[in-house]
């Protein structure tokens, strides 16, 4: 009923607009929509917000594809990334014993009731198993996983009719196909459980890369135990001395170039929350829902690009672009000056010559307002790019870290491992 009425009343709003600016010149109208989409936003956010389970979770899904939305749109969503309220104890506690099928007090020794964290489909507890083994328990809503659908459908119509999405149809089902789809993994903690084992064995010899174990007698479809892995929080990383903090930043890159070019899979959701750190410089990773996993022609797609970009072959680039179906595909001309100026903007944070010499510091970086900058310079060749299914969740992961890396404050050069990949990759080919 809630999800009606928004969409019925964002239907009304967009109609009044259109109306009340048809006589209006482009100005006018442009700046009555960014109003209109600003309230709209607002609009779906509170709604989305007061709805617990997989609402939010489309419009947390929604706001990290910053992209597919327009930016007001985006601000507003972006919100309900924050921490939900938790659920009460006895629902949790029922959820937990009828998916383990045993009573609380014979599962755990101790099991607090305050959640340390909530997110939108769930909460987590500290517990101690009867071994005395501290543990961490994840437990799912009760009955999410029956809305989901249905919410789904009822976000997109809202959006819909907003004309928020402007895009193909085709482009719009991909998307939505790919948030279903990441949706659905995230609602199945076993999918999650198998994630931690894989990618748990693939960092088991990273010095410095840190996954939970899975407790397998204490997780099921809803319920998800893991050994417990303390560290401190990005912002208390932030103060440690740089030589730590470049140990931190090198193995953020590996923990996502080496599952990208090593696994064909990847964790893509570098939320700062997801991570916790050490003062030997290791990195602890929570959080295994949402894996994207990418054939090998995609990979060597990547690949390609990032050797293009790496050498300033514009030329080349642009092919790797309609190859990812980045660039739209067609004869209209855009001049090479444009991908060089965009390069100079993305290869400075990498340290790649000669856009950057010598170690980047993050602390002050100008990188995303350059990127601001650029964009308004860019516009008239915007209409040639559109959001690619392929890129998406690359795209979500690499600004993800590359926030990580501000918000850390490091002073590093991460060219040798720009090169160590590549070089490595070339070896196999």
């Amino acid at each position: 009923m809630k999800l009606a009425g928004m969409t019925a009343s964002i239907a009304g709003k967009a109609a009044k607009n259109s109306l009340k600016h048809l006589s209006s010149d482009e100005e006018k109208r442009l700046q009555a929509r960014s109003e209109l989409l600003q309230d709209v936003g607002i609009q779906i956010a509170d709604t989305l917000g007061e709805m617990k389970g997989a609402v939010m979770k489309v419009g947390q899904i929604a706001s990290q594809y910053k992209d597919v939305f327009p930016a007001e749109v985006a601000t507003a969503l972006e919100k309900l990334q924050k921490d939900a309220p938790p659920m009460p104890f006895s629902q949790i506690k029922s959820q937990v014993e009828r998916e383990l099928g045993a009573a609380l007090e014979s599962l755990f020794l101790d099991f607090e009731e305050t959640p340390f964290a909530a997110a939108s489909i769930g909460q987590v507890h500290k517990a101690t198993l009867p071994s005395g083994q501290k543990v961490v328990v994840k437990v799912q809503y009760p009955d999410v996983d029956k809305n989901c659908e249905s919410d789904l459908k009822q976000v997109r119509m809202a959006l819909k009719i907003a004309g928020v999405l402007n895009m193909s149809r085709d482009l719009q089902e991909q998307l939505f196909n790919e948030i279903r789809q990441s949706l659905q993994d995230e609602l199945d903690y076993t999918k999650e459980a198998q994630n931690l084992r894989v990618f748990g064995a693939f960092h088991s010899r990273d010095e410095g890369i840190i996954i939970p174990r899975v407790i397998s007698s204490h997780s099921s479809k809803r319920v998800l135990t893991l050994t417990e892995e303390r560290g401190e929080s990005l912002s208390v990383a932030a103060t440690w001395d740089n030589e730590v903090k470049q140990k931190i930043a090198r193995h953020l890159f590996h923990f996502s170039a080496g599952q990208l070019f090593g696994l064909y899979r990847m964790h893509c959701d570098p939320h700062p929350g997801n991570f916790a750190f050490k003062e030997d410089g290791s990195v602890i990773a929570y959080d295994f829902g949402g894996i994207k996993s990418y054939s090998d022609r995609e990979i060597q797609l990547f690949l390609r690009f990032a050797r293009h970009a790496v050498s300033g072959d514009v030329t080349a680039l642009e092919q790797d672009l309609i190859a990812l179906e980045v660039r739209r595909d067609d004869d209209y001309h855009i001049p090479p000056q444009f991908y060089h100026d965009w390069l100079n903007i993305g290869m400075k944070p990498l340290s790649i010559a000669p856009y950057h010499e010598g170690a980047f510091d993050f602390a002050s970086s100008q990188v995303h307002h350059d990127v601001i900058t650029q964009m308004r310079s860019s516009l008239k060749y915007f209409s040639q790019f559109q959001p690619s299914p392929i890129t998406m969740m690359l795209d979500r992961t690499i600004s993800g870290q590359y926030w990580n890396l501000v918000n850390l404050g490091v002073n590093i050069d991460l060219s040798p491992l720009v090169y160590e990949y590549l070089n490595r990759n070339e070896a196999h080919h």
